[in-house]
């Protein structure tokens, strides 16, 4: 009976686990979903996704991203001088695109 008891006990654990994993992937796509605004309202090209087209500033290169309600991409990185530079851009419409 002890090893059958184990045995149920480490099933349930496991899909309890499995449970847990796809509730968080869950709620982290609505969040990023509710967070996403379409790159548009910051005048910026957009590709077929819906990502914004930018050219990078810390790594200069160009780069489809989504972005947030505030214009930050979803490449930023705060206290990064480019990154943060980026993000001002973006508000303030004179961001590089592609």
């Amino acid at each position: 009976m002890g090893d059958r008891l184990r045995r149920v006990l480490r099933q349930q654990a496991r899909r309890a686990g499995r449970q847990y994993a796809e509730s968080r992937s869950a709620y982290r796509e609505a969040r990023d979903a509710a967070e996403r605004v379409d790159p548009r309202e910051f005048d910026l090209p957009a590709d077929a996704d819906g990502d914004a087209r930018i050219v990078c500033r810390r790594y200069a290169e160009r780069r489809s991203v989504p972005v947030d309600a505030n214009g930050r991409p979803a490449c930023f990185e705060a206290g990064v001088d480019d990154c943060e530079g980026c993000a001002e851009d973006i508000r303030e419409g004179r961001v590089q695109t592609y």
